[in-house]
């Protein structure tokens, strides 16, 4: 196992939580309820807060003087690693939730079997993520079950939210060099041992939303090589990072 493996394995990681918690923290005061607000706002502090563990790792992992601000507010979007799905814009509410819940029905299992890494500072992240991870999978689940079995737009825009994303998950579930030398290493789980327990929260949950998984999902080339640039991300990027760009090394 080489060090850039494993800061690239972290880097993953914390690009996931930190591109959906910033994409999450744009409803802030837009939400269609003041429960929904805060809820959302919440999920969001949740996932900035494990990125802060993830790329506090990997800045000392890969030992160049970096820190997690740094990773997080001075790369380039061609230099981030999250997944695909993570950065999809927003959309209508029911998209957004989609999104969460897609992600939180991978991110769970995922961070209960890293509890159990032979990296000691992996497990404890983890550990301290899973829980947070639990809540969010629950709420929205609950959230895609009452819209999708909910008016006759609700269903539709539901519907149209799995339709519109569903091709992004395979990405989580296909390994690369990356994922292969985390699982020989005893870090992280091969990505294939996670698609069942994945599968049988979506199931479970779209049946009760009465909403219809699509045929199949296919994995985006490119998606964890971090050689593509998005428009979706860059755009992101651009508001994420404008006041460490515009006033660089900026400090309260």
């Amino acid at each position: 196992m080489s060090n850039p493996a494993y800061f690239e394995f972290l880097c993953r990681m914390g690009d996931n939580t930190l591109v959906l918690g910033h994409r999450v923290s744009e409803w802030c005061g837009h939400a269609p309820a003041l429960e929904e607000d805060i809820a959302l706002a919440n999920t969001a502090l949740d996932l900035i807060g494990q990125t802060q563990m993830w790329l506090g790792l990997a800045a000392e992992v890969e030992a160049a003087g970096r820190s997690a601000d740094d990773l997080a507010m001075l790369r380039d979007a061609w230099d981030f690693r999250n997944a695909l799905l993570v950065e999809q814009p927003n959309g209508d509410f029911g998209q957004t939730m989609m999104r969460q819940f897609l992600f939180d029905a991978w991110h769970l299992p995922m961070l209960e079997a890293l509890q159990h890494s032979g990296e000691t500072r992996v497990a404890e992240i983890a550990a301290k993520s899973v829980k947070e991870a639990a809540y969010h999978a629950e709420r929205s689940g609950d959230t895609v079950i009452r819209l999708g079995d909910g008016t006759s737009e609700s269903h539709r825009r539901m519907q149209a939210a799995l339709d519109l994303l569903w091709p992004y998950v395979g990405e989580f579930f296909v390994a690369d060099e990356v994922d292969t030398a985390m699982a020989e290493a005893g870090i992280a789980p091969d990505p294939a041992s996670l698609r069942a327990a994945f599968d049988r929260r979506v199931t479970d949950v779209m049946a009760q939303a009465t909403l219809v998984i699509p045929d199949s999902d296919f994995a985006h080339k490119g998606g964890k090589s971090g050689f593509r640039h998005s428009e979706h991300l860059g755009h992101m990027l651009t508001q994420m990072q404008w006041l460490q760009r515009a006033y660089p090394g900026a400090s309260w």
